[in-house]
C-alpha cells in the first residue's frame, strides 16, 4: 500500500509540474504562482506533494521541446544577446547573469535578470543618469543568512526586452553559490561565460 501511494504521489507531483510548466511557458507565470495555481486546479491540500522548482524546470524544458521548439531557441538567443550587451555596458558593476536566460528555459515573457555588485549604489544611479537610461527603481527582498533585507532593483528596456538588475553588496558576491549543489548547474555567469554560451 505505501508503495502504491508513493507512486500515486509521484504521478501527482509530475502532473502538477507539467501544469505549472505550461502556465510559465504560455502565460508568463512565475514559478510560485504557477505551482499554487496548479495545486488549486488539482484540488490539492497537501503542500508536501507540491513539485519543487527543479521538477518544474525539467517539465518546462520538456514542454518547450515539444511545443515551442520552433521559436524558443531563437528567442533565448536574443535574450542572451541583450544580456551580453547590458553586461558589457555595466561591466564596472561586476554583472552576473542569473535565472531562466542562463538556464536556457527563458520564453517570450522572460526578463533578463542580472545581479550587479557594488558598495556604492549611488555610483550606479549616477551611471544610469549619465548614460541617459530611462529606468524604474524598486526594491527586492533577498535572504542573507537568517534574515531578509530589501535591496535596490532597477528595470530598464533594451531592444524591446525588460532587463531587471538586482543591486547587491560585494559580500553577497563572495557568499553566493556558483553552481546548484544537486547537479552542478551554474546559477550565475559572468560576461565571458555568457559570450561562450552565444558562441556555441
Amino acid at each position: 500500500m505505501p508503495k502504491q501511494r508513493s507512486r500515486r504521489d509521484a504521478n501527482l507531483r509530475r502532473q502538477l509540474a507539467y501544469s505549472a510548466a505550461r502556465m510559465i511557458a504560455e502565460d508568463g507565470a512565475d514559478y510560485a504562482t504557477a505551482k499554487q495555481k496548479a495545486a488549486r486546479q488539482a484540488g490539492l491540500a497537501d503542500a508536501n506533494l507540491l513539485p519543487d522548482n527543479q521538477e518544474i524546470e525539467e517539465a518546462l524544458r520538456e514542454y518547450q521541446e515539444l511545443y515551442q521548439k520552433e521559436d524558443q531557441p531563437a528567442h533565448l538567443r536574443h535574450l542572451r544577446e541583450v544580456a551580453v550587451k547590458v553586461m558589457r555596458e555595466f561591466e564596472g558593476f561586476r554583472p552576473a547573469l542569473v535565472g531562466a536566460v542562463l538556464s536556457g528555459t527563458a520564453g517570450q515573457f522572460s526578463d533578463v535578470n542580472l545581479h550587479l555588485y557594488t558598495d556604492d549604489p549611488k555610483a550606479l544611479s549616477m551611471f544610469l543618469l549619465n548614460k541617459r537610461y530611462r529606468f524604474e527603481e524598486t526594491t527586492k527582498r533577498v535572504q542573507r543568512g537568517g534574515r531578509f533585507d530589501e535591496v535596490p532593483q532597477i528595470s530598464l528596456e533594451v531592444d524591446d526586452v525588460t532587463v531587471t538588475m538586482t543591486v547587491l553588496d560585494p559580500d553577497d558576491e563572495r557568499s553566493a553559490a556558483r553552481v546548484r549543489a544537486d547537479d552542478e548547474t551554474p546559477v550565475r555567469a559572468r560576461l565571458a561565460d555568457v559570450e561562450a554560451l552565444l558562441a556555441r
